[in-house]
């Protein structure tokens, strides 16, 4: 499945991170065939999602951030058979796992602090098998490389990108793509 999920952004290695509801309509209006979605609740996630669907967007909803959800695995049904979205982000590999068994594709976040971070994150990536992994934060390019060769998985970076240098530097090491919340660098 890895593979298929290259083909949802292809060329297009930008990712809008929307992180403002007044920022979706940006994000959809935008060229960039990828949206995550790092805002919404119980009553508004629906809503969020569908409009960037309608805008022929593959969105990707971080639960994480969704207020109101629980860590029960029937979340992951849920999101799936109501919410719809291309898959989902999250930090917690049980969602992960869940997602994946509901047909949603998962992302697995990773925050990489330290060396130990890094080895316990290679071993969450083992444990829940998500389509991708996105580093944060994505301006660290000996370890987007360094991770490019110890996984088989797209990499995606985020966080702290905030130039068109940075993004082309964390292609250039290894990353698939680059998800960013600042407005400015989706157009």
């Amino acid at each position: 499945m890895k593979q298929d999920l290259h083909n949802y952004w292809g060329t297009r290695k930008i990712i809008p991170a929307v992180r403002k509801p007044e920022d979706l309509e940006a994000a959809c209006r935008g060229k960039w065939p990828v949206v995550f979605l790092l805002i919404g609740d119980l009553f508004t996630v629906e809503d969020y999602v569908s409009r960037a669907l309608r805008a022929g967007k593959n969105v990707f909803l971080h639960v994480d951030f969704i207020t109101g959800l629980g860590g029960d695995p029937i979340v992951m049904k849920y999101i799936a058979e109501r919410i719809r979205p291309t898959g989902i982000i999250s930090t917690k590999s049980h969602f992960i796992k869940h997602a994946k068994k509901n047909g949603l594709l998962a992302i697995q976040r990773l925050f990489l602090i330290d060396t130990s971070a890094l080895e316990h994150g290679i071993h969450n990536i083992e444990q829940s098998e998500p389509d991708a992994v996105e580093i944060m934060p994505g301006l660290i390019p000996s370890v987007i490389t360094r991770l490019k060769d110890t996984i088989s998985l797209p990499i995606i970076a985020g966080g702290l990108i905030q130039e068109p240098s940075e993004i082309e530097t964390a292609l250039q090491a290894g990353a698939s793509a680059v998800s960013m919340g600042s407005k400015r660098l989706w157009t």
